[in-house]
């Protein structure tokens, strides 16, 4: 059932997806081709609602924002509205033009297909109930909190897009086995926790140290570090 050619071990899979061209929604990619058209009364908020609601899309900005200015700079950028602010509206549609997306890259694979939508799916709803605790909580920069829950499946969602074999492996092992713990299984198939593979893509990207500590289930005894885990206990959670 898996993939014969699939990485075997953590820096190969690091290898694999840091330097991938992600895509993003097919969705996503019709909201931006909309605003392109009328690029004259576009804002860049209306450009971050659209970032916001696709997790590949919202990390490949955080991405590009880092080879921008200093490293002081580039530390500050812990939203997606400061990195679109610091790219420009023309840029931004410049960079990000044409895009691949899931469901061409899937299409012949339904299951797969399903999969990482359903991931995504989880991935906003994270992110909105994420930012709701983080207001009712009176916290003064949700949303930062709100940007971690969006992109806390991401390894996830990057191995329904680039492995799915070994997505569906996972899947079909914790479905049979409902006692099995999910980390457990992701070592058996992977030989490592996705968790891993996440904060190794934070650190790949060079994203900002705030937003892979929000990640980081090691910090899960602060507050806004459980904004962003908790939802992985609710019923709509996945394998991560």
């Amino acid at each position: 059932m898996l993939d014969t050619q699939a990485p075997r071990d953590l820096a190969a899979w690091l290898t694999l997806f840091s330097g991938a061209e992600m895509p993003i929604l097919r969705q996503t990619a019709r909201r931006l081709d909309e605003a392109r058209q009328q690029i004259d009364r576009v804002s860049g908020r209306d450009i971050t609602a659209i970032v916001l609601q696709d997790p590949l899309l919202a990390i490949r900005v955080l991405a590009y924002i880092q080879s921008f200015g200093s490293k002081r700079l580039r530390s500050d950028v812990t939203n997606i509205a400061t990195a679109v602010m610091m790219l420009g509206v023309e840029p931004f549609f410049r960079k990000f033009e044409n895009p691949a997306t899931i469901e061409t890259m899937l299409g012949r694979n339904p299951q797969a297909l399903l999969g990482v939508l359903q991931v995504v799916v989880r991935c906003q709803r994270a992110s909105r109930y994420a930012h709701d605790w983080a207001f009712a909580r009176h916290d003064m920069n949700g949303e930062e909190v709100a940007l971690a829950a969006l992109l806390y499946d991401l390894a996830e969602v990057l191995l329904w897009c680039f492995a799915p074999e070994q997505a569906i492996a996972i899947r079909a092992r914790l479905q049979a086995g409902k006692s099995l713990r999910s980390s457990a299984v992701q070592c058996e198939v992977l030989g490592f926790p996705l968790a891993e593979l996440q904060l190794a893509l934070c650190h790949a990207w060079q994203l900002p140290d705030l937003l892979t500590a929000l990640m980081d289930d090691a910090s899960a005894q602060l507050p806004r570090v459980q904004y962003v885990a908790l939802k992985s206990m609710w019923p709509w959670a996945s394998f991560s």
